[in-house]
């Protein structure tokens, strides 16, 4: 089992440490997946709506709650899409979320991506000219979709975030609106420490959900769970590589959400093991000079031609992510 350490949010809601990541989990088995991860003790689920797989995960709840769990007794994420950054869309596709979980709230809902894509065109629509690209909407800004956030009924959502926003995003709609995010749900792992990102939301009490925590091999690199150092230290804690990668996050006092659709992984991801400060500090000497951000929208095919984290790659992307309109 998990230690059952709690997170308290800027709210006062507690967060459980580890939860259950269900991105680039294929149809038909996220049902089965959470309700194993309840079942076996999970209490934090991580969710959203381009996943296209809530109304699954809906099916599973109505299997757990409330014979294995209560409803208050769960923690559940969900996100709002770039297709519905629209002030009046806001709220509409919380509702479509709400009804696919078959739920009456979540406990955190975040802005998935700081860029907003046209509405009514499904949830990637196509650039009108240029093929191989998605359309993106540059008229309403972040801190538009902040405010239609910080809008949204108490009794639906208990507390607003945003993922994947850099400081200068944060900033901006904090400068807009006055308001805090709750939580920043990030790439994080050994490779991608982010330092500065971590201390300034320490500083502003902004929560840091780390996902992706044992990378993946989406751009052809070596798995970090197959890391001669990975396996020496967890071969030296009896643990498996993914439980030390998902210590590695504990120790950073991130919150964490390893994926698996496995029974026997989604159970060992959530027996955690301690790292000592060496073994913390062998695990972060692999992210020296070895830099690695694997989530890129601007590599996707279909390529989203925006500039969203400033890595070299973006660079050339015909629009920023900002608070403001570009």
């Amino acid at each position: 089992m998990s230690f059952g350490k709690h997170i308290t949010l800027s709210n006062g809601a507690q967060l459980p440490q580890i939860g259950l990541g269900t991105w680039l989990s294929a149809p038909k088995e996220v049902e089965n997946a959470v309700e194993i991860a309840v079942r076996n003790g999970y209490r934090h689920l991580d969710l959203a709506m381009i996943y296209e797989n809530q109304d699954e995960v809906g099916a599973a709840l109505k299997k757990v709650i409330p014979s294995v769990v209560k409803r208050e007794d769960l923690f559940i994420t969900s996100k709002l899409w770039n297709s519905a950054h629209q002030p009046d869309q806001v709220e509409k596709e919380l509702d479509e979320t709400l009804m696919q979980l078959g739920i009456e709230y979540v406990d955190l809902y975040l802005v998935h991506w700081p860029i907003a894509f046209p509405p009514g065109n499904g949830l990637n629509p196509p650039h009108l000219t240029k093929a191989g690209e998605l359309a993106i909407d540059t008229q309403t800004t972040l801190a538009d979709t902040w405010k239609a956030m910080i809008a949204l009924p108490k009794s639906k959502v208990r507390a607003i975030g945003v993922s994947n926003f850099t400081i200068e995003q944060i900033k901006g709609i904090i400068d807009a609106t006055g308001v805090v995010p709750a939580a920043n749900q990030i790439e994080a792992h050994p490779l991608l420490p982010q330092d500065e990102l971590v201390a300034y939301c320490k500083e502003k009490n902004i929560h840091i959900t780390a996902y992706s925590p044992l990378g993946h091999n989406l751009v052809g690199k070596p798995q970090l769970t197959e890391n001669s150092v990975v396996l020496e230290v967890a071969k030296k804690l009896n643990a498996t590589p993914a439980q030390v990668l998902v210590a590695w996050g504990v120790y950073r006092g991130y919150s964490v959400i390893p994926k698996s659709v496995k029974q026997d992984r989604i159970i060992s991801n959530f027996k955690q093991v301690e790292l000592s400060k060496e073994d913390y500090e062998k695990i972060s000497s692999l992210g020296h000079d070895n830099y690695t951000r694997f989530n890129i929208p601007f590599t996707y095919k279909p390529k989203w031609d925006v500039n969203i984290f400033d890595e070299p790659i973006e660079k050339q992307a015909a629009f920023r992510a900002s608070s403001k309109i570009q």
